[in-house]
């Protein structure tokens, strides 16, 4: 659905583009060798690398100056991807995402996303005027990034594993590296969300991913809040070992000497009150 889409558009930017088959075992990109209307469609076939890893793997494959990320499931419009493109035209605009709206529910839409209190993702209502205007979190669903500011920050967080935070954790990271981002109201792509997963997601995988997180880039009092989150649900102590023994502290040593903002700033330019 997602690469006919795509392909049904007649665009005049020119575009690449790339499918991660991260070890899926129900046939689900066998049609893309099949006849020639797939041709110029890349197809890179993993072992179940996790969705951050398998990102990493499409983007280190790609040639362009900008990166566009689609899930698998999405809807798009004609001439979606220059208007999108066309973001980046205004100053200062290093990634942007679309609005993107339910495939069951068009009309049910949201316009990039922040954190509540207890740091659960929430998407953002319409701009007024429907303005392009800064986020602080894109959705991984469809996001478009400046290759140079994607390759600067080294992607999603590699040491991520199997699914979940790794596009809030490279929002976050863009920000904190000086970078922008921004959303476009007046580009819209459908999107099915699911019920479930189609494969096994651990509450421990995500936990670890929410820690590593934490640890890469927040202040101690934050750091010791999402502990206290994740000691709810999963053994906090054990996963936090993890975390640490897997390259977790060398990499928070490194962005807190490279970065330009810290997360005080992060939470004071969006009102997070996290």
């Amino acid at each position: 659905m997602t690469v006919d889409s795509i392909l049904a558009d007649s665009e005049s930017t020119a575009y690449e583009i790339i499918v991660v088959d991260d070890g899926s075992s129900d046939g689900c990109c066998n049609f893309l060798l099949q006849g020639d209307r797939y041709r110029a469609v890349s197809l890179i076939t993993t072992t179940g690398l996790g969705a951050a890893a398998a990102r990493n793997l499409g983007a280190a494959a790609a040639q362009g100056i900008y990166l566009v990320f689609c899930d698998a499931h999405v809807q798009v419009p004609a001439g979606w991807l220059s208007k999108l493109l066309d973001t980046f035209k205004h100053a200062g605009v290093d990634a942007v995402s679309p609005a993107i709206g339910s495939l069951k529910n068009p009309a049910a839409v949201g316009y990039g996303q922040t954190w509540n209190e207890r740091l659960k993702t929430v998407w953002l209502p319409r701009p007024p005027g429907a303005t392009v205007k800064a986020v602080p979190l894109l959705p991984g669903g469809c996001l478009a990034v400046r290759a140079a500011a994607f390759h600067k920050v080294a992607g999603f967080d590699r040491g991520f594993i199997s699914w979940g935070w790794e596009d809030v954790e490279l929002s976050l990271k863009l920000w904190l590296f000086g970078f922008r981002l921004y959303v476009n109201p007046a580009v819209k792509i459908l999107h099915f969300f699911r019920i479930r997963h189609p494969y096994r997601v651990t509450t421990y995988q995500v936990s670890y991913n929410l820690l590593r997180l934490a640890v890469s880039h927040f202040n101690h009092k934050r750091l010791v809040k999402v502990l206290s989150l994740v000691r709810s649900t999963t053994p906090s102590k054990e996963i936090f070992c993890h975390v640490l023994t897997a390259g977790g502290l060398k990499q928070r040593l490194d962005y807190l000497q490279h970065r330009i903002y810290d997360d005080d700033w992060f939470m004071e330019r969006f009102h997070i009150n996290f």
